[in-house]
Parts: C-alpha cells; sequence; structure tokens
C-alpha cells in the first residue's frame, strides 16, 4: 500500500471531480447549503479522504482559492492552526456563503487558533 500523500491542488481537485453527485448536491441545496461552486461531496466521504491528504498551510491556502465547496473544506481540515493569520480568518470569513462553512471552518481550524 502506498503511503504517498496527495500534495497538489490539481491532483486533488481531479480526484474530487471524479466523485461529483449531482444528486448529493440537490440534497445539500435542500439544506439551504450554497451549491454554486460544489460537487456534492459528503463531508463523512470528505473526512475519510482528507487521511489521503499532507497536512500545511500553503496547500490550505490553495484549496481555498479553488473556490470549490469541498475543497474549502478540506482546507480548514488540513490548514496548520499556528501558521495563518487574523487576516487570513478574516478574508475567509468573508467568503463564507453557506452556514456549512461557517460551521466547517470554526470546528476544523478557527476554534484551534491562538
Amino acid at each position: 500500500m502506498s503511503t504517498h500523500k496527495l500534495s497538489q491542488t490539481d491532483e486533488i481537485i481531479s480526484i474530487l471531480q471524479k466523485v461529483e453527485s449531482e444528486e448529493n448536491r440537490s440534497g445539500m441545496a435542500r439544506f439551504g447549503i450554497n451549491v454554486e461552486n460544489a460537487l456534492g461531496i459528503k463531508v463523512t466521504d470528505l473526512r475519510k479522504f482528507v487521511r489521503r491528504i499532507e497536512k500545511g498551510h500553503d496547500l490550505a491556502l490553495q484549496l481555498w482559492e479553488t473556490g470549490v465547496h469541498e475543497a474549502r473544506f478540506l482546507a480548514t481540515m488540513i490548514d496548520e492552526p499556528y501558521a495563518g493569520t487574523e487576516e487570513q480568518m478574516e478574508s475567509w470569513a468573508a467568503e463564507f456563503n453557506s452556514w456549512d462553512m461557517v460551521d466547517q471552518a470554526c470546528n476544523n481550524l478557527f476554534r484551534r487558533k491562538p
């Protein structure tokens, strides 16, 4: 079994796009989630997938910049709490467009920042 961790944004996005689900996107929309840039991947599946990704601040910033809903979730899961700045938090928060993103960012990252 390979221990190679994913560390390239385009590789991660490509894998996510292969498992996108219109059915899940519709379900997300029914719960009031903004699906404009969403692929329809369940959070439980993202939590499994994140184990394959190398943790790090730079990769988290790159994933966030894609604007892809699920990539942004992953960014909140892999970012290093002590690496970011208050400006980063303010910038990300200004781009929140759905309650689930607020939940993920706060629970996965913001509450762990000093």
